[in-house]
């Protein structure tokens, strides 16, 4: 398979030094690309500014702005057969960088923002031919709003896990996560290092695979 992994946060400018940006740590999209890479697909990782060595294996594609990672998908995502959405993308970024660093007031200082693009809402379902793997980092009512996620963002699955503790999720080694379907269905898979939760994150994207190819057949 062809597979397109995004990993990381966005980096949105305030300043020349300054920016907004969020506590991924992109584990989980490299242990993503990982397991691809260990059952023999090619992958394209598409990073956001981390700390990790990337698999040698892999294509590389750094970004650091939501908008570099709008790009970067559209144009990788074309050849792919499956696209996992695993970036922590920001919401938000300033309605206009400064193009010199801004000097401390001894007043509130109040920053005009601007949501950023929805990446997953613009993949289209009618105009993509590969599976797309959504997550949802939750800190309260994690079924409801992944479902919505799911809906609202035309994914095949999205996959959903509880942000609000420190032991699991961002910046952990360890994750927890439920595996929502668009047919209603749903998989938990429990607590475990990064790398375990990608390896059967793979199956079940490999399996969804097989069964589209199976009805094309």
């Amino acid at each position: 398979m062809r597979i397109v992994v995004t990993a990381g946060p966005t980096r949105e400018p305030i300043d020349p030094v300054r920016f907004i940006s969020n506590r991924s740590s992109g584990k989980m999209g490299y242990a993503i690309a990982e397991a691809a890479l260990e059952r023999g697909d090619v992958v394209t990782l598409i990073s956001g500014p981390v700390a990790i060595t990337p698999p040698k294996e892999a294509a590389l594609v750094q970004i650091t702005t939501s908008d570099e990672l709008y790009a970067a998908v559209h144009q990788h995502v074309r050849d792919a057969d499956v696209l996992v959405m695993c970036a922590a993308v920001s919401d938000y970024k300033p309605t206009q960088a400064a193009t010199r660093k801004l000097e401390k007031q001894t007043r509130d200082f109040s920053l005009p923002l601007t949501p950023t693009r929805d990446i997953l809402a613009s993949l289209a379902r009618e105009d993509r031919s590969c599976l797309v793997v959504g997550f949802a980092a939750e800190t309260h009512d994690l079924e409801t709003r992944a479902r919505t996620k799911l809906a609202r963002k035309n994914c095949d699955m999205i996959v959903a896990n509880d942000v609000s503790g420190t032991d699991l999720g961002m910046e952990s080694d360890y994750n927890a996560v439920t595996v929502f379907f668009a047919n209603g269905d749903r998989k938990q898979i429990t607590r475990a290092k990064k790398r375990i939760v990608a390896r059967e994150l793979m199956k079940i994207i490999s399996e969804m695979i097989e069964k589209r190819l199976t009805k094309k057949t």
